[in-house]
């Protein structure tokens, strides 16, 4: 098995093609396909805040139907599935701007683009196990303890991260540093947190690189463990990353 993870997305349709194109996939029928059959691994949060939720939900769509990609959700998908089904999410932090691309939508389209993502998420693992190369892929990260458990602390953690309950002083949660207690076999590939670049902390591998904050949109391939990152194209916003101790 090869697989290429690939981090935050948040709409950032571009930067997601030109790191496709940098992985050495050729698009076939609007797909990427790799000639030495590798899969793409996408870790959740496609959607809020960039240019293109849309265009991104299609393709991961496409893939994953197709067979040719894997998918795990993250709070961002976990927001916009509960807004589609109707339940009262607030519409911002990002799900403000899927929204908008779906209201300028005729009809018709709208409703397929819903279809489309309800069964993307529907039919998604909370996290993804794949012993043939000792990697697991979680949004937020999974600690030890949880492996291999469901449920809705496992829930909680891998779409939030080890959060305390508290805020900090730009009101965002607080978490706790689980990468750095994480002594597992297997390699955790994540997200979630934006880093200016990809931590690699024990058997863990954040690349959440903040392509939507203006950074860049990265990806680790395995089992080669060996990243690829491409420019992104939005605004930069210094105090979206984290820096860890």
């Amino acid at each position: 098995m090869k697989i290429d993870f690939i981090g935050d997305v948040h709409g950032c349709l571009p930067e997601l093609l030109e790191l496709f194109h940098e992985l050495g996939y050729e698009m076939k029928d609007n797909l990427p396909v790799h000639s030495d059959n590798r899969k793409p691994l996408f870790i959740g949060d496609l959607t809020d805040r960039g240019p293109d939720s849309i265009g991104v939900i299609e393709l991961v769509y496409r893939l994953t139907e197709a067979g040719m990609g894997f998918y795990v959700p993250g709070n961002h998908c976990d927001k916009l599935y509960r807004y589609l089904l109707g339940n009262n999410v607030q519409v911002k932090h990002g799900l403000e701007t899927t929204v908008a691309e779906l209201q300028a939508c005729e009809p018709n389209k709208r409703r397929k683009l819903t279809n489309m993502f309800m069964q993307l998420y529907k039919k998604a693992p909370l996290y993804k196990q794949l012993p043939e190369i000792n990697a697991i892929a979680a949004h937020a990260g999974i600690k030890e303890s949880l492996i291999g458990k469901e449920g809705n602390k496992v829930k909680s953690f891998v779409l939030y991260g080890d959060t305390t309950g508290e805020m900090d002083e730009l009101g965002r949660p607080v978490r706790r540093d689980w990468a750095k207690h994480y002594h597992g076999d297997d390699w955790i590939i994540y997200g979630h947190t934006p880093v200016m670049e990809a931590r690699i902390m024990h058997h863990t591998i954040n690349i959440d690189t903040g392509c939507v904050f203006g950074n860049k949109l990265t990806a680790c391939r395995f089992p080669e463990r060996t990243l690829y990152s491409v420019p992104s194209q939005q605004p930069f916003v210094e105090e979206k990353f984290r820096s860890f101790d």
